[in-house]
């Protein structure tokens, strides 16, 4: 839609009207923010490509995908969201032009796929040092290991439903207003479980027990994955750190037999 039309609205999202109407939104307000936003989303765009080329450019990092909220959606978040923001900040909040750019903290969207489980502190230290984050939470499963984000003073969310990675919240300028970006970060396996799992939620209201205990049983494939996926990787490493070892030692040795023929062949023609 190129405008915010109310009755065109909630005819496609008839769900969102009773938030609206409990939590008393004012849906002039509503259109300004659409209207807002959809004014800058080139830059946005623009802004998103530039993110996912700078973390491009790290070596560990396999693959990165970026978009911008779609504006409709935006709108539904700030109609779900108004109800648990008055809770947060007071009975008189109500999302308009001013905050809503902070507050929603998606509008741009970068996935960052990783192969290694162990690449990821590396990628974590080029974000902190290339942009001003403001918030980081790892999201991992009941049981995993949570030692490396304590150590670092990171939040951890345990889900229930297994979903694994790490969220970093960063300041950006698409234009002279700061917008917060969503960086994701996980492994290749945890993007296809968590692509599934996404998928199933979206169809369903209520995931069937079957579809449920299922999910959690590839939930657990997928741990298992990556961490055999990191075990061959250390393999490979120590089977080339090996490798490497013999072939100096190797070359040192046959620099050796040279010296010393060159040294019998001096000695040869001296005598």
């Amino acid at each position: 839609m190129n405008s915010l039309d109310k009755d065109f609205y909630l005819e496609k999202y008839p769900h969102i009207e009773e938030y609206i109407e409990r939590s008393n939104i004012d849906f002039k307000e509503l259109q300004k923010i659409y209207n807002d936003f959809v004014k800058f989303e080139n830059s946005y765009e623009t802004q998103a490509d530039f993110i996912a080329n700078i973390l491009r450019s790290n070596e560990n990092i396999h693959s990165v995908k970026s978009r911008i909220k779609d504006p409709e959606r935006l709108i539904e978040k700030i109609i779900r969201k108004t109800e648990d923001r008055k809770v947060k900040n007071g009975k008189d909040f109500h999302f308009n032009v001013d905050n809503y750019k902070n507050e929603i903290t998606d509008l741009i969207g970068i996935r960052v796929l990783h192969i290694f489980k162990d690449q990821w502190k590396d990628i974590h230290d080029f974000i902190v040092k290339t942009w001003n984050v403001v918030e980081i939470t790892a999201n991992i499963r009941d049981g995993d290991d949570r030692y490396i984000f304590d150590d670092l003073g990171i939040e951890v969310r345990s889900r229930q439903s297994g979903y694994r990675s790490v969220h970093y919240l960063v300041e950006c300028y698409p234009t002279n207003q700061k917008v917060i970006a969503e960086i994701q970060v996980r492994t290749i396996f945890e993007e296809g479980y968590g692509e599934i799992d996404h998928r199933l939620r979206y169809s369903h209201h209520e995931i069937p027990e079957i579809l449920k205990s299922n999910l959690l049983l590839f939930n657990r494939i997928v741990g298992s994955a990556d961490e055999m996926a990191s075990l061959i990787n250390m393999l490979n490493n120590n089977l080339g750190d090996k490798e490497n070892y013999y072939e100096n030692k190797l070359k040192e040795k046959e620099e050796e037999i040279q010296r010393l023929k060159e040294e019998l062949k001096k000695y040869q023609t001296n005598k």
